[in-house]
């Protein structure tokens, strides 16, 4: 249990349904060790950093449709305001018709699972460029310990820590992101986005954002739909060029133990629109994908 200090802002949400807060908000942790959240007892804690400023937000479930939220820091007052769109209040699960027993069972046990909307497009994609073409195991070493080496600690007493500032990651030299285990490429990656940040941040609608994204060498389908369904909820924001999602969606919508983006589209074809939802259905289905073989060992950019 996490001491209580006085927060700036407290009140209750009242929210238009009901919602499963912790499943609908861990898909902005990047592992278990993510430094920028944490999901305990006394609820979700998430640090940020706002135009307003940095906030910490604890959001408790009090209720199916009831949080309680206290906020802290310069950026409370903003953090507060999006709570409903964070959690996913704005989002239409009803929107997807689950034609496939294993989709219509999930969405019966988790009828609260939202997609949520941080608004924070640089939030997720910096560790999405981490992501690119290494394991979990390395992508999420290298985004600790980006955080604790250029980030700062977040206002409030979850001793949380914020991403670093766009202004610190645009000036980080290769050889300071090398030792984390970053390669040339996605240090560059990192450090042009930083650059490009109040354009990327300033898309007015989820269709902009993508256009903007993609615009930027080194910014395929894959890293902008990680994106996009966390920045904006967009349901139909599907992993392309995944190495795990293909398979997970072939197995459970076909038996298919392997398959290919090509075949995952098709199969994805009846819910246009909403494959992005689809996939984090069967994410939270508790589906596992048959193995072959030793998973890729993480390798050492540092030692390089």
């Amino acid at each position: 249990m996490i001491s209580s200090a006085e927060p700036e802002l407290q009140e209750l949400v009242e929210l238009p349904a009901p919602l499963e807060l912790a499943a609908t908000l861990w898909p902005l942790a990047h592992g278990t060790g993510d430094p920028t959240i944490r999901f305990a007892a006394d609820g979700v804690w998430r640090a940020m950093r706002l135009p307003d400023g940095a906030a910490t937000l604890q959001l408790r479930q009090l209720g199916p449709a009831t949080l309680r939220a206290r906020a802290w820091g310069p950026g409370a007052a903003a953090a507060m305001a999006m709570i409903t769109e964070l959690v996913g209040g704005l989002d239409d699960p009803a929107a997807l018709v689950p034609q496939h027993r294993v989709l219509r069972e999930t969405v019966r046990r988790h009828p609260g699972l939202r997609l949520p909307r941080t608004r924070r497009l640089l939030d997720a994609l910096v560790p999405a460029i981490l992501e690119q073409k290494v394991t979990g195991v390395e992508a999420r070493q290298a985004f600790r310990s980006l955080i604790y080496r250029h980030g700062e600690r977040a206002p409030g007493p979850a001793r949380l820590w914020l991403q670093p500032a766009p202004s610190v990651l645009a000036e980080l030299p290769y050889f300071q992101l090398h030792p984390l285990g970053v390669e040339r490429r996605r240090a560059d990656l990192v450090r042009e986005v930083a650059q490009k940040a109040r354009r990327i941040e300033g898309a007015p609608t989820a269709e902009e954002a993508e256009r903007v994204l993609r615009a930027i060498p080194g910014i395929g389908p894959w890293t902008a739909a990680e994106v996009l369904r966390i920045a904006w909820g967009a349901p139909d924001a599907v992993s392309i060029g995944d190495f795990h999602i293909p398979n997970l969606v072939a197995w459970a919508l076909a038996g298919e133990a392997r398959a290919d983006d090509a075949r995952m589209l098709e199969l994805l074809e009846p819910y246009w629109g909403q494959r992005g939802r689809v996939q984090r259905l069967l994410e939270a289905s508790g589906v596992r994908i048959p193995r072959f073989g030793p998973r890729m060992a993480p390798r050492s950019f540092a030692r390089l």
